[in-house]
């Protein structure tokens, strides 16, 4: 934890802190698949080693050639940006910033050794100095959680299931690994969403970016609470039918829908655990331990999907939920006559379930 010590206040109203770990605001199913990488030694460069075919050399020269670097003398609106959401995040490095030429509005963080960002014209020119903040600070924090190790290696994967879709057992085994990672790629969207808020501090430029990217033009043509209502009833399905067609949908997405995207960080914004970070009660990296708390990152993932269903109308889920629980316990007395044969009970002279 910090003390109000470690936030500073900027030019504005926003703080900066100082030393916060990804792991302050990171969402619990993206934290606990990180934790774990982390926590395992050499995971790293295995996966540096199997994402070897990408040059990461070749982005960046490509990079150079094609896009617009920004700095104090090219988009010093942009560098600006980049420092600030650097400095708020307190990253060692400031990460450079490209600009390519593209009408669809995109921005992404990649490279391993040295990550750097690229957004296209197509966002530059539809957001707000506020918004563009948000989209910049998103990505900072992705290369701060180090989201880019895994993002090369889903990438890789997709690659590699084009090649082996005549072989029907490895391409299911395949397509179950993509679909797991896809589901940790757009949980960890979320979590770059909340990086963009911490950067900005500005819920309402942060709902600007979700509601363009939506298909919002002017926001004046937009009601707010109509537009949070549109995630409330999607969320809210009462048709099982509905519920496999949200997942067949979502099931290749590597970004989690525009209206409940923006559903969710609004919430986030509401809830004591941002107000928490802004008063300077975080997690530092100095004090992060991930080795020592990968087991409560796991029970904090499994505790929110656990919440996130049962406060969920979908009928589905409430499916999954039951059946979850029903294998959870299963499971649990299967471990327990292990642990009885093995001598390990509670003090109670029970089954120890932790």
């Amino acid at each position: 934890m910090t003390d109000n010590n470690d936030i500073e206040q900027s030019g504005t109203t926003r703080v900066r802190f100082r030393g916060i770990s990804p792991r302050a605001y990171e969402h619990p199913a993206d934290r606990a698949a990180m934790a774990t990488l982390r926590a395992v030694p050499g995971v790293a460069s295995v996966l540096k080693a199997v994402a070897g075919m990408w040059n990461e050399r070749a982005e960046r020269l490509f990079a150079l050639a094609s896009a617009i670097r920004v700095g104090e003398k090219q988009y010093p609106r942009l560098n600006q940006l980049r420092v600030d959401c650097a400095e708020t995040l307190d990253l060692d490095t400031v990460p450079d910033v490209f600009v390519a030429r593209h009408p669809v509005a995109n921005a992404y963080a990649i490279g391993i050794d040295k990550p750097f960002i690229v957004v296209t014209t197509g966002i530059v020119e539809a957001l707000d100095n506020d918004s563009m903040r948000v989209v910049i600070g998103h990505e900072v924090g992705h290369i701060l959680s180090g989201h880019n190790v895994l993002r090369t290696l889903l990438m890789r994967l997709l690659r590699l299931q084009s090649s082996v879709q005549w072989m029907a057992l490895g391409a299911l085994g395949l397509r179950a690994v993509i679909a797991a990672l896809m589901e940790w790629y757009r949980k960890a969207e979320l979590t770059g969403d909340r990086a963009g808020l911490l950067c900005s501090q500005d819920p309402a430029a942060a709902l600007r970016s979700h509601v363009y990217m939506a298909g919002g033009i002017e926001m004046s043509d937009v009601d707010i609470p109509e537009f949070l209502r549109q995630a409330r009833e999607y969320e809210e399905v009462d048709d099982v039918r509905d519920s496999i067609l949200k997942l067949m949908t979502v099931e290749n997405m590597s970004h989690p829908f525009a209206v409940v995207r923006a559903a969710q960080l609004q919430r986030w914004a509401a809830s004591e655990e941002y107000r928490a970070i802004l008063a300077g009660d975080y997690l530092r990296r100095d004090d992060d331990q991930p080795s020592s708390n990968l087991m409560d990152d796991v029970k904090a993932a499994g505790q929110s999907y656990k919440e996130s269903w049962s406060n969920s109308t979908d009928p589905l889920a409430k499916v999954l939920s039951e059946v979850g629980e029903a294998v959870s316990g299963a499971a649990g007395r299967m471990f327990g006559g292990f642990g009885r044969r093995g001598g390990a009970t509670d003090d109670s002279g029970g089954e120890n379930t932790n």
